[in-house]
């Protein structure tokens, strides 16, 4: 609440004498001698701050119900892209060897836990109190692969998740039954297909692995994970996705899909689906795992959607979200999980 003006009759006068008057807003470093419970009244504004909270340097003003000056927190992080779908087609046949979807990119923050591709564990982001909401997406997973002979694409690349300013970039999909069956980019690679000499796509730094290299009459190859390369397990087994413990519990996520088999091939850890001969499984939702590409004419398995979870001391936390996520605590901490697009205003 902002007041216009402050008379002498409207406070009792021993307050009045406490109260410091200055042109300006206190500040974080606005040190006040008398502690918490101390007032500044800013002159130009009229507006009246009490410190509701004196630690040097980081100091809390609050002023009404909407003023406050309070030192940025930490919020912890775990971005999951969606998976791609993995290849098929709508043609009869057999023999193709399409490759598994790539899983979705993989950025944490959280306990120094790593991110995808190897990456390190990055910085929490820092928010200070009452700024504005902070923007949340979750990637869907890319469609399987069910196209005419000789079309260019048949896996469909994941969706991006975004929070904020932090993007994961979606898995790479697959190629259909053309000449080099490469798999595309992705936050990891989509596996390759037999045709050709094809390698598997790129995964993207510091989020993924790339895909796995296909076989004629032997496999396709599998989708990269956040934890490894497709075929680091066997050839045409998708690559593991990567651990954390941000909800409280170890959780593996981001696992490529399988290859196209003459039986199975398995998908990563971490909900990537299987490869098969006439049917495919589809990635894990809410993992970022890649779906399962298929050896003859079928529809390929679907990518998993992927996830955005938060953490942070639950002093901090301001219970204002939009998007419905799941709010779960874990010792002083609270944990929002969005398994669908959303928002969080610090």
């Amino acid at each position: 609440m902002a007041l216009s003006k402050i008379h002498s009759k409207m406070i009792d006068p021993a307050i009045v004498d406490e109260i410091t008057k200055q042109s300006s807003d206190p500040t974080l470093s606005t040190n006040p001698s008398g502690g918490a419970g101390s007032l500044i009244l800013n002159t130009s504004t009229g507006k009246l701050w009490v410190c509701t909270d004196a630690t040097a340097g980081a100091n809390i003003w609050k002023a009404g119900l909407t003023g406050e000056i309070a030192p940025a927190y930490n919020i912890d992080y775990l971005v999951v892209a969606g998976g791609a779908g993995g290849g098929g087609i709508n043609s009869a046949g057999s023999g193709w060897y399409f490759g598994g979807g790539g899983a979705g990119g993989y950025r944490a923050s959280w306990n120094s836990e790593t991110s995808g591709g190897g990456g390190s564990s990055e910085t929490a982001l820092a928010k200070i109190p009452g700024t504005a909401a902070l923007t949340i997406t979750v990637g869907a997973g890319g469609a399987g692969g069910n196209q005419s002979s000789g079309t260019e694409r048949s896996g469909v690349d994941g969706g991006d998740s975004v929070f904020a300013t932090i993007t994961s970039v979606g898995g790479g999909g697959t190629r259909g039954n053309v000449n080099t069956m490469t798999g595309y980019v992705g936050g990891s690679g989509g596996g390759a297909g037999a045709g050709g000499s094809a390698s598997g796509g790129a995964g993207t730094a510091n989020q993924g692995y790339a895909g796995g290299t296909g076989a004629g009459s032997s496999h396709g190859g599998g989708g990269g994970g956040a934890g490894e390369a497709g075929n680091t397990d066997g050839n045409g087994h998708g690559g593991d996705g990567v651990a954390s413990t941000i909800t409280a519990s170890s959780v593996v996520r981001g696992g490529g899909g399988g290859g196209g088999a003459p039986g199975t091939f398995p998908g990563g850890d971490g909900g990537g689906g299987a490869g098969g001969q006439t049917s495919a499984v589809s990635g894990t939702a809410n993992t970022g795992g890649g779906g399962g590409g298929l050896k003859n004419a079928g529809t390929g398995g679907n990518g998993g959607s992927g996830v955005v979870i938060l953490r942070m001391a639950t002093a901090n936390y301001s219970g204002t979200t939009s998007g419905s996520p799941t709010v779960t605590t874990s010792g002083s901490d609270t944990i929002l999980t969005f398994n669908g697009s959303g928002s969080y205003t610090p």
